[in-house]
């Protein structure tokens, strides 16, 4: 079946995980991605061996894409890839600000000769300003952007376990292109997109930066537990960790009676109402963990279930790759088919995976066609 995309033609100059995460969207629609590498190959391919001896990360992000390996300091595969981007609808680009410029593809030079072109270039703190030269992968991100400050415990700070700052950056561009290609229909008219990693985590910081700027503090790290909602976090029971969460009053007094085992405690003047029960969780927290530590899994579901209250269980890796929610596809690679997880958004016209290009595959065809 053809995609969404069907016809459109992408040139990506990207290597990591921001750009790639875009442009793997835009081919899982059924775009034509074609993949310049620099000789050796983009440097994810080589950050792990766990899939039969493929990068995780590279299996991920390079699905339905053809691999040209072009050296841009030669001046006859600089002109190639000025051919291909003269044809294409979308041109990508990650590397260092002004890198791209420097080889002839600055955005700017690209849109006054290709007017219909889209162009989108991700860096990491943007294209000016005083940090626009600065190196920026996807933990200084989050650390530099706040992001690790209100993540972890009260001990101590911790990493978000994925690489957030890149993806979160790689979907900003990815919506932009669509869109700017719908634009595209209207106008006929390409256009310029700019995305950072810092921007797009500043974006996802807007709670707590509004929390600091307005109301004078910053949310604390609390771990499992919500911030500024209360129950809303991970408690034990017998044999395991449950995490729950309480949204409004009519969940809060169907929590306590049918749960909790104690109607009362709803209007309790120290958990009456939201502000109440985070500024007495502890409290709080004991009596529920009181009542879910003498419960197992299938009675405390149960009564969780029969009061509308919602419910997950803390599980580890091990558990998603059993999970009976986890659809799944598989994705041919150089080394063997890969069963991932298939893309979240499902549509009529979702075509079939196209298999993970091996470095340079295309190489050759890529430069016969636009010869």
């Amino acid at each position: 079946m053809a995609g969404t995309l069907d016809g459109l033609l992408v040139v990506a100059l990207e290597q990591a995980v921001a750009a790639p995460y875009c442009t793997s969207r835009l081919a899982d629609a059924g775009a034509r991605v074609i993949k310049i590498e620099r000789p050796g190959g983009d440097f994810a391919r080589y950050y792990d061996r766990v899939v039969h001896g493929e990068s995780a990360y590279f299996v991920w992000l390079n699905r339905g894409k053809e691999s040209v390996v072009l050296d841009l300091k030669v001046e006859a595969d600089r002109a190639l890839l000025a051919r291909m981007v003269a044809r294409a609808d979308v041109f990508v680009q990650n590397l260092a600000p002004g890198a791209a410029a420097r080889l002839g593809f600055g955005t700017e030079d690209l849109r006054a000769r290709h007017p219909r072109l889209v162009t989108c270039s991700i860096s990491g703190y943007g294209e000016d300003g005083p940090y626009a030269q600065m190196k920026a992968y996807d933990l200084l991100v989050q650390a530099e952007s706040g992001l690790s400050s209100i993540t972890g415990t009260s001990e101590g700070m911790a990493r978000v376990g994925i690489s957030v700052a890149d993806i979160a950056a790689g979907q900003q561009a990815h919506g932009a292109i669509l869109e700017a290609l719908l634009a595209r229909e209207r106008t006929g008219e390409g256009c310029a997109i700019h995305v950072s990693l810092f921007a797009a985590m500043a974006d996802w910081m807007t709670v707590p930066l509004l929390h600091y700027d307005y109301g004078g503090t910053a949310p604390a790290r609390t771990g499992l537990n919500h911030p500024s909602i209360a129950p809303y976090g991970a408690y034990p029971f017998r044999g395991g960790t449950v995490l729950i969460s309480i949204q409004n009053e009519r969940e809060w007094e169907s929590f306590c009676a049918g749960v909790l085992g104690d109607a009362a405690l709803a209007a309790d003047p120290r958990f009456t109402d939201n502000p109440a029960r985070v500024a007495h969780r502890d409290e709080l927290d004991a009596v529920i963990v009181t009542v879910f530590g003498a419960l197992e899994r299938t009675a405390l579901t149960a009564r969780l279930d029969a009061a509308g209250t919602a419910w997950g269980m803390v599980n580890g890796v091990d558990a998603l790759s059993t999970h009976p929610q986890l659809r799944r596809m598989t994705v041919g690679t150089p080394t063997g088919p890969v069963e991932m997880p298939a893309p979240p958004a499902m549509t009529d016209a979702q075509p079939t995976p196209r298999p993970v290009p091996a470095l340079g595959e295309h190489t050759d065809a890529v430069r016969r066609e636009f010869s």
